[in-house]
């Protein structure tokens, strides 16, 4: 980017205002961001899925810049709440699969950084949203972390950054979350 270009955070709060030519700048910044946490999350996805990398980016960026009430704070927090997006993106599409094949038992799996997202598995994603939900009303912070790096991809560093925390405490409470989500799954799969 130029010195004289606008920052991230600039080009933000003009989408977000509605401003055509800011939003298709902020997507040529951003996309390749977008596009890399979004393949992450689709890599196990069988071939005849319907949603696709592209599609999944596009429909975040547009749930994104519909915010009129989010006061960007720059590239690492609009990565984070794209995360978010793709999140909730994935999961409204896993229950809609879920819906479609009603009546198959549901099998779970355990916790695992890389849970597959494919048909097979929406039950999985499905129990961890679920268990975020929860994680959210226990300890914000720590769902936050699930958020970010499960379903944005994000490293510790990055994670550290937007949450405004050390590297260190990051991993130790991403170690003690994760341990958390497997006791949590291992208890729904003996019921």
């Amino acid at each position: 980017m130029s010195s004289g270009a606008p920052s991230h955070t600039k080009l933000l709060q003009l989408a977000s205002q509605g401003e055509r030519r800011a939003a298709d700048q902020l997507l040529e910044l951003v996309y390749e961001d977008f596009r890399e946490i979004a393949a992450g999350y689709l890599r196990h996805e069988p071939r005849e899925l319907t949603l696709q990398p592209t599609a999944l980016v596009h429909e975040a960026f547009l749930r994104l810049i519909d915010q009129n009430d989010v006061h960007w704070k720059g590239r690492t927090h609009f990565l984070a709440i794209g995360a978010k997006a793709m999140r909730r993106i994935l999961v409204d599409h896993a229950r809609h699969r879920r819906r479609e094949k009603r009546g198959g038992g549901r099998q779970r799996i355990s916790f695992d950084d890389h849970l597959f997202l494919s048909p097979e598995h929406d039950d999985d994603l499905i129990a961890v949203d679920e268990l975020l939900s929860e994680l959210q009303t226990i300890d914000p912070r720590q769902s936050q972390i699930v958020e970010l790096r499960f379903f944005g991809g994000m490293t510790s560093g990055e994670v550290a950054e937007y949450l405004g925390i050390s590297k260190s405490t990051a991993d130790r409470e991403w170690r003690v979350v994760r341990a958390w989500l497997r006791q949590q799954l291992s208890k729904e799969d003996e019921s």
